[in-house]
């Protein structure tokens, strides 16, 4: 079968494309960030060109459309839209934008964020999806919600009305919901491993046996049938996939956060559509004609067809493949880059692809890394852009405070309580825009990992392993609900940093493990075997570290003890250049059951000073990481009963970081890593036995050593210091604190710093100390 080529380019939105729909096989409609909805009517059909009209203009983000063609008294048709002001709009497809909808339809509370129109003539309705875990069915001809769809326990990202009988929905819970029409709760299919976002319904006598797709945060398109048999599972994007459409062939075509729209057959990938975009928000298939229509981040809607008669002039083919070459790619949507390890352009004249839309980077001459992608139709190499520091979501700043931002999100903290503002640039560590947010705002210290988790996840396709996205957060990503300056001493919950780029760390343990075949170390390279063990293990991992608080969670996981193995070797075995992912691994593993099979299989700390931590010329990176993974074991019960044993060799590790007597104690995520495992320490001390308080005496010097450094004063720092000594003048270890000391070095400090929270946590400590 032929592949698609570009049939059209329309522009005129002036913010992201989130939605697009075919009203016809000659009519598109689409909705914009710009707040409008618009029709794109054609008016010439070789090559293809397109007139646009504004259906509605409101004041607010508009993220979903769809077409209910005629019946009852609308028969020209309806064109439907829903967006951030929570109200669907329901016009008639000639009214013009300055008359009054036919219908608004008030019952969601939060942004509709899905629309699907249920087309049998017999049972016309309408489904929503929304912010505020809940869909609805209408009666849109009445203009009434006909049932409520609740249970869920997040944002209902996408709906799909399947049928005349029944709705299926898909959360921010992972789960999928189907529904009878009349509002009862079916079926929950729980096999998704991240947010679900996007759903379709597939054709009868499909070569799945399937029902209907889904897909989401986790890059994986699955089949299932209504009664939640799950019977394919489709693999190729990198990043969050947000819609999904099927052709009448009965082909799949999906879009994503990787720039790109795909198209399947079968089980395969046979075409990978390459936007100049950092998303391609949505994707719909017109039912006749089999051409395709995608809406993206840099404001474009494109058509695409099989059909020559319908190809754009050659001269805009020509300008679309440049752009997608031209196009400048965020750092951090790529796998981890080592400029010396690259191959140089002779690469794509020597050695093929494996699968069509595999990308493949190129160091230049010029100093330059240039991505190509592999053509399986045209057994080439296609230029795709240009690797940079960062990229924005739409080329849009946004203004804060007087400065400019990539992204300004909405948090909301408290019910009642206006959203707080969170600006972000994607050149910004997510950790350090995480802790100023907290910092700014006086919220407890607990929330740094959640909002750092929180922006790597919105970010997602223009940040991606630093780990766009809508203004407003999910509703699973925000922290929780507070209320501001809450007591923080003393510190009770032992806190852990596991915010990664799983995928980003999976990719990079299979491309070394491979140069370690090439170059002969195959006693070194993780066996096939062991490779293709790794999505499951990486897919086990990603839902044990969303559960990490749950007491679902099993005392133990088979495929996460097997990474242990996997990662000691590659932390302890493979080449110093080589060993970052391993230790990257291990330390999310610590925060699981899986530290259970590290503390009593191997001795931590050998491994990680295996590992090149903890010695006087360390890479800062590793003792880093190993000094997390130290935090992380006291996430999990295994892991700091075993280190509250060997806190002497916690305090080995650590003392010379917070001392300054190792070089990396130099580093600010080092020393921050340091404070969380002193943190963690002050907790469990805080719950033992009697006896053991004396073994408060020396981390509470190292933080002294700390604080009494003039020449420490990154905040973040100081706060995390000054939490784990606050905790310490608590009982039982209070008595053996020298509180004269601690006074004054908790003195020295109030007078360099600023912000409000560090000086809250000081008068909690100095009050701690009158005994108030």
């Amino acid at each position: 079968m032929s592949h698609f080529k570009l049939s059209a380019s329309l522009k005129g939105h002036e913010d992201d494309v989130r939605a697009v729909s075919f009203a016809g096989p000659e009519t598109i409609i689409s909705a914009s960030r710009d707040a409008t909805v618009r029709r794109w009517q054609r008016k010439s059909a070789s090559p293809p060109t397109y007139d646009d009209s504004i259906v509605s203009h409101g004041q607010e983000f508009v993220n979903a459309v769809t077409y209910a063609p005629p019946f009852a008294d609308f028969q020209d048709g309806l064109y439907i839209s829903g967006g951030k002001d929570t109200i669907i709009d329901v016009r008639q497809t000639g009214r013009p934008p300055d008359q009054d909808a036919e219908r608004l339809l008030v019952g969601h509370e939060g942004n509709v964020c899905s629309l699907d129109f249920c087309k049998d003539p017999k049972t016309p309705y309408l489904a929503s999806g929304s912010w505020d875990a809940s869909a609805r069915i209408w009666n849109v001809e009445k203009g009434e919600t006909v049932a409520t769809l609740e249970g869920h326990q997040g944002s209902v990202w996408a709906v799909l009305a399947y049928d005349r009988q029944h709705v299926i929905t898909a959360c921010s819970d992972r789960h999928i919901r189907v529904f009878s029409i009349d509002g009862k709760l079916l079926n929950t299919i729980k096999g998704s491993t991240d947010v679900v976002r996007a759903l379709c319904k597939l054709p009868p006598n499909n070569s799945y046996s399937a029902d209907f797709a889904s897909a989401g945060n986790d890059s994986t398109i699955r089949l299932w049938t209504l009664q939640g048999q799950e019977v394919a599972q489709l693999h190729g994007h990198e990043a969050f996939i947000y819609s999904l459409t099927v052709l009448p062939s009965g082909e799949l075509v999906s879009s994503s956060e990787d720039r790109t729209a795909r198209i399947w057959q079968g089980r395969e990938c046979v075409q990978t559509i390459t936007h100049p975009a950092i998303s391609v928000w949505t994707v719909a298939a017109d039912p006749s004609t089999g051409d395709i229509v995608t809406g993206a981040s840099d404001r474009i809607i494109r058509v695409f067809s099989r059909d020559p008669a319908r190809h754009a002039d050659a001269e805009s083919i020509k300008a679309f493949d440049e752009s997608v070459a031209g196009s400048a790619i965020p750092q951090q949507q790529m796998p981890q880059i080592n400029k010396s390890q690259l191959p140089g352009p002779e690469f794509l004249q020597q050695k093929s692809g494996t699968k069509d839309g595999q990308v493949q980077m190129i160091a230049e001459h010029n100093g330059t890394i240039t991505a190509h992608q592999w053509s399986a139709s045209g057994q080439t190499w296609l230029s795709v852009g240009s690797v940079v520091d960062s990229s924005g979501s739409s080329g849009k700043k946004q203004s804060y405070m007087g400065q400019d931002y990539d992204y300004v999100f909405d948090v909301d903290i408290k019910d009642g309580k206006p959203p707080l503002k969170l600006p972000y640039n994607l050149n910004s560590n997510p950790h350090e825009a995480a802790q100023k947010f907290i910092a700014d705002n006086n919220l407890p210290i607990s929330y740094v990992e959640q909002t750092a988790k929180f922006i790597i996840t919105n970010t997602q396709g223009a940040s991606l392993g630093a780990p766009g996205s809508d203004s407003a957060p999910s509703q699973t990503s925000q922290p929780p609900t507070t209320s501001p300056r809450q007591p923080v001493l003393p510190q009770k919950e032992y806190l852990t940093i596991t915010a990664a780029s799983l995928p980003t760390i999976q990719r990079k343990i299979e491309e070394l493990s491979q140069q370690l075949l090439t170059a002969g170390s195959k006693d070194l390279a993780l066996h096939p075997s062991e490779i293709k063990q790794l999505p499951n293990i990486f897919k086990d991992l990603e839902t044990a570290l969303n559960m990490s608080s749950s007491t679902e969670l099993p005392d133990s996981i088979p495929s996460l003890d097997t990474a242990v193995g996997h990662a000691v070797k590659i932390s302890t075995s493979w080449p110093a250049t080589h060993r970052i992912p391993g230790l990257d691994l291990l330390r999310c593993l610590s925060a699981t059951p899986a530290a259970s099979s590290f503390v009593q299989n191997y001795d931590v700390f050998e491994v990680l000073s295996t590992a090149g931590a903890f010695q006087s010329d360390s890479n800062p990176n590793v003792t880093m990481l190993a000094t997390r993974t130290l935090a992380n074991l006291y996430g999990h019960a295994s892991g700091r009963e075993h280190l509250s044993r060997k806190l002497g060799d916690v305090r080995r590790c650590v003392s010379p970081l917070l001392t300054g007597s190792t070089s990396g104690g130099a580093n600010r995520n080092v020393l921050i890593a340091a404070c969380t495992v002193y943190i963690n320490v002050a907790v469990s001390l805080g719950s033992s036995a009697e006896q053991d308080r004396q073994q408060a005496r020396e981390p509470t010097r190292d933080l002294l050593s700390l604080l009494s450094n003039a020449k420490v004063v990154d905040s973040e720092v100081v706060y995390r210091a000054l939490v784990a000594l606050g905790t310490l003048l608590y009982p039982p270890t209070k008595d053996v604190v020298p509180t004269a000391e601690v006074r004054q070095a908790v003195k020295t400090v109030e007078g360099r710093t600023k912000e409000p929270r560090t000086k809250g946590v000081i008068r909690e400590v100095l009050e701690q100390l009158d005994g108030k």
